[in-house]
């Protein structure tokens, strides 16, 4: 595989075996996490294969709102280490409002903040179809837009219609689409409707795309050559500029052997999809994500 000079890696999921230091948030107890640990360093024991990498370090559910493991990471080598973070829309009185919230996170280190879609949040409020509708949502998209702070949205196609409305309304608010929005290639089909809702998106220049996980979009087989198709219609729609590669390490969908499959999954984009440029690949396996993350 040709090595990449750099690679940045969207989406990472890191927690600590040290729930002395980093507890759990009240309601998660040990066996509730997908392995005792993933650190940096489990991370880094099979991507040095490709060199350097920087990583975007996602916040666990299991920490709720303390980003101490992310703020501390970050803080020991913000070269390396960016974080998306959580903050609540909807809060009580003792809580400070989303916009305190985001800006004080962003001072650390932490640059987007996870939103998970109507049909997945765990407590959905209002109107299904309506969910951004509230106060806190859009002092959310404001604070993105006043301060180039992201929403990163964990969602599927039938609630892109709401964020289409809500990035009409804030045009200038960064908006992350994780993990392609659960689109799955089905023995090499891919289903033309949602793709149609996703590619809708592109229209709004402020929406990036994440593509990945490799491993859960298609047959899960390295070197996921039934992805392709998939790649190249994301790519065409928004183009590499607006789309940036993730591993989702540490995520529940975990790579067989990632010694061998995260190097295949760069290799995808690197040398597997020709109908990319160089300076695309690049765009996508580094430059669109460090742009945002790191180049502030």
């Amino acid at each position: 595989m040709k090595e990449p000079s750099q690679i940045v890696d969207a989406h990472v999921h890191v927690w600590s075996a040290n729930t002395d230091r980093y507890p759990l948030a009240p309601g998660f107890k040990k066996s509730d996490l997908w392995q005792p640990f993933f650190t940096p360093e489990t991370y880094f024991q099979y991507s040095q294969s490709v060199g350097k990498v920087r990583l975007n370090l996602v916040q666990m559910t299991w920490y709720g709102l303390d980003h101490n493991y992310i703020l501390d990471l970050i803080a020991d080598d913000p070269e390396t280490f960016v974080g998306t973070g959580i903050v609540p829309a909807i809060t009580d009185v003792s809580l400070p409002s989303p916009e305190k919230t985001m800006v004080a996170l962003a001072q650390g280190g932490i640059y987007a903040f996870r939103i998970r879609g109507g049909k997945t949040a765990r407590q959905p409020i209002g109107n299904p179809a309506r969910w951004l509708d509230h106060p806190g949502y859009e002092q959310m998209f404001q604070t993105g837009a006043q301060h180039n702070l992201a929403l990163s949205f964990l969602m599927g196609t039938d609630d892109l219609p709401e964020l289409d409305r809500m990035c009409t309304q804030f045009p200038e608010t960064p908006v992350i689409l994780d993990h392609v929005c659960g689109i799955r290639s089905q023995n090499g089909i891919l289903p033309e409707s949602e793709l149609e809702l996703l590619y809708c998106m592109a229209k709004h220049n402020r929406v990036m795309v994440k593509l990945g996980p490799f491993q859960a979009l298609g047959n899960g087989r390295p070197p996921y050559l039934d992805l392709l198709p998939l790649i190249r219609g994301i790519v065409d729609a928004f183009g590499p500029e607006r789309c940036m590669w993730e591993s989702d390490s540490g995520g529940p969908i975990v790579m067989k052997d990632p010694t061998k499959d995260y190097p295949l999954s760069i290799a995808l984009v690197q040398d597997q999809a020709n109908f990319l440029s160089n300076s695309d690949k690049k765009q996508i396996l580094s430059k669109t994500a460090e742009d945002f993350f790191f180049n502030r």
